[in-house]
């Protein structure tokens, strides 16, 4: 228990100052890949919180602009109140394909709308929905690019800084002729901190990542079966009979 006890009070350096002892003896090539995996963690908090917050706000306005939706009694009575939506994607599903019925229900310089319209012309509108669900799908997954890089690439990173600071220390201990413990545990440790810091970058990463994919899975199934909706109600209010 003594000889515990004196261990301890006379231990050199606590858990702060190690990191600050190895960072001193990790060699160039390991520190410019810490900071270039310090850069990756940046951008890959970054995009979690950003991705975050814009699904959140997506499902909110989604929710906000189902309730009224099921509540008109025309298909487009939200179209025809001029209503906006910035930011909702099934608004800007709706609006598009309001806006090409609304084109394919009138006639070049007439402002009243037929009241009926042909099976191509229906066409035309569900081309415009499938456009526009795939634009607003493309919205919500710009920048997870970034999150699989950081995770595939972060780990990759740490274990190149580590080969390479163990080829530097086992070089070093080749020049002196002494392979004694004093001379490799610096070296191998400020090795080794080069893979923790790109696990460090990619563990975070990968759960971020795996539940953005989730939630971009979820609102695209929601986008297809709203644009499915939104056709079937325009075919039955305006599709011509034959």
């Amino acid at each position: 228990m003594n000889a515990y006890i004196f261990l301890a009070q006379t231990r050199p350096i606590s858990g702060q100052y190690e990191l600050a002892y190895i960072w001193n003896q990790a060699t160039p090539e390991a520190k410019i890949i810490i900071l270039v995996l310090v850069l990756f963690s940046i951008i890959a908090w970054s995009v979690m919180i950003s991705k975050a917050v814009q699904m959140r706000r997506a499902r909110r306005l989604n929710g906000f602009f189902m309730a009224e939706f099921k509540n008109q009694r025309n298909v487009l009575d939200l179209y025809d109140r001029r209503i906006q939506a910035e930011g909702c994607p099934l608004f800007s599903i709706y609006q598009a394909g309001s806006a090409e019925l609304d084109a394919r229900l009138r006639s070049k310089g007439e402002e009243a709308r037929r009241r009926t319209m042909s099976l191509k012309g229906m066409e035309h509108v569900k081309r415009s929905l499938e456009n526009t669900v795939a634009q607003e799908s493309l919205k919500l997954e710009s920048g997870l690019i970034w999150l699989a890089v950081a995770v595939s690439g972060a780990p990759f990173l740490g274990l190149l800084g580590t080969v390479w600071g163990v080829m530097s220390t086992f070089g070093h201990v080749a020049q002196l002729g002494s392979a004694t413990l004093t001379a490799m545990a610096p070296g191998v440790a400020a090795a080794l901190i080069t893979t923790v810091a790109g696990l460090l970058v990619a563990i975070p990463s990968m759960f971020g990542y795996n539940g953005l994919v989730h939630n971009l899975r979820v609102l695209t199934v929601q986008l297809d079966n709203f644009a499915q909706e939104l056709v079937s109600k325009m075919e039955t209010e305006y599709l011509q009979e034959d």
